[in-house]
């Protein structure tokens, strides 16, 4: 996934922190874990989450089996050292290992995996709402993500996707490629959040 034609890394900038996003950039895991991670807290802090994350573990990039195998008391200490890994890290720790475990069962321990063979937009839908801690919503998101920034593009990936997929749009991290971006996704955000409190005023 994270691989262009030319066998180097993708360049992404969705956490707006360099080294951090060259990690994201590399690993698929740590785009997923990130994508985890991205609910109740800045976009830019869930996405710096995983190099956080493997420095904690003393490596640059994660590693599903090490981290399915870890102790989870030892595992939700590494989110809850300060500076906290996310605004809820006791649970979201579980939910990362939560999330490795399945990846160890299901693919291998491969993060790409998940969508490496998938034929259809749909059926990579299908396969990232099963991963633990991710909703429909979470799941068309991140393949957005996949398709935009990534070139993972089954047949349908846009369909399937939903408004997430819309080329052009500011919706989600999937439209994130650096500072004016990021401000344009976070202003759609808050008038979309503005929209649903008015919506709710007037049922």
């Amino acid at each position: 996934m994270t691989k262009s034609d030319n066998g180097k890394a993708r360049t992404v900038r969705i956490a707006q922190e360099p080294d951090a996003d060259e990690l994201l950039g590399r690993s698929p895991l740590a785009a997923l874990v990130g994508m985890l991670l991205d609910q109740q807290v800045p976009m830019e802090w869930a996405f710096t989450g995983p190099l956080t994350l493997a420095r904690r573990m003393g490596s640059d990039d994660l590693d599903a089996r090490t981290i399915a195998a870890h102790d989870p008391d030892a595992f939700t200490a590494l989110f809850t050292e300060k500076p906290a890994l996310h605004r809820y890290p006791g649970s979201m720790a579980k939910r990362v290992q939560q999330l490795c475990q399945y990846l160890v069962t299901e693919y291998d321990g491969r993060a790409e995996a998940v969508w490496a063979d998938a034929g259809t937009g749909a059926e990579l839908l299908k396969r990232l709402n099963a991963l633990p801690g991710f909703g429909t919503q979470k799941a068309q998101i991140f393949l957005a993500l996949l398709g935009k920034q990534f070139d993972v593009r089954p047949t349908g990936w846009r369909e399937a996707a939903g408004a997430y997929g819309e080329e052009g749009s500011h919706r989600s991290v999937a439209d994130i490629t650096g500072p004016d971006s990021l401000a344009e996704v976070r202003a759609y955000k808050q008038q979309a959040k503005a929209a649903a409190k008015a919506a709710g005023r007037s049922a």
